[in-house]
């Protein structure tokens, strides 16, 4: 049997699923791929590696994969698995390799967009949090600037994160406003858990004058968790884009 490895992107929809990574009796993206994959393969189980591990509703614009397949069982992969998997998922492509990729360690850079609507929407609300009051997106993009380079964001992360380090590099860092929404994009080498949250929260009180940038640098200093503001909405987030 000669086996092929797999390099794939993919999309999906986070609300009904409790992460990306398998848990016992949960349903997760992962699980319900490998799932898939496994029938696919005559029931021998396949074990996928993802780019990430987002968390429970948080959704994937674009996600990449990688695993190892019997070569023949590869043809109309992409088909077959799209048959079988539900509409929240869906994959896009087998993308061609010269040689092996991991999809997680091999990733350079990182992309996440949060989206904030100005009113509710029976139809976008479970991918956005509402924020009916206006914000100064112009201070906010002053407060994003603060978030650049290599620095410990450790007042970002999640408490007690079993993480080796809390230091990152954030490329880019701002928001976009629209007729209807609020759009924060940030890119980094690297993401704590419950990160992007955690600054879209606390970069939400800037915008709404609660909080001033002197007492955001301050924020960063301390680098404790209860420093900064409390977590938005997994709904609203999205993994827009990876880099190898």
């Amino acid at each position: 049997m000669t086996e092929s490895n797999i390099f794939m992107e993919l999309s999906f929809d986070g609300t009904s699923y409790a992460g990306w990574q398998i848990q016992p009796e949960t349903p997760t993206v992962q699980g319900m791929i490998q799932q898939v994959l496994t029938q696919i393969n005559a029931n021998t189980p396949v074990e996928i590696i993802g780019c990430g591990r987002t968390d429970a509703g948080v959704h994937a614009h674009r996600f990449y994969i990688h695993f190892t397949l019997d070569e023949s069982r590869v043809g109309n992969l992409v088909y077959r698995m799209n048959k079988m998997l539900p509409s929240d998922i869906k994959i896009h492509a087998l993308l061609p390799l010269a040689g092996f990729r991991h999809a997680r360690f091999d990733a350079t850079r990182r992309t996440y967009r949060y989206f904030i609507s100005k009113e509710k929407s029976p139809f976008l609300d479970r991918y956005r949090w509402v924020m009916p009051l206006p914000l100064d997106v112009t201070n906010m993009n002053k407060a994003s600037e603060m978030l650049l380079g290599n620095q410990d964001f450790a007042s970002f992360a999640k408490a007690h994160s079993d993480v080796k380090t809390t230091l990152c590099t954030v490329y880019h860092a701002f928001w976009t406003e629209t007729e209807t929404d609020y759009v924060f994009e940030v890119c980094a080498n690297r993401f704590l858990r419950n990160m992007v949250r955690a600054m879209v929260g606390t970069l939400v009180e800037v915008g709404l004058g609660k909080l001033s940038l002197p007492e955001l640098a301050e924020i960063i200093h301390k680098k404790s968790r209860q420093e900064a503001a409390v977590s938005v909405p997994a709904r609203g987030l999205f993994l827009w884009e990876v880099e190898y």
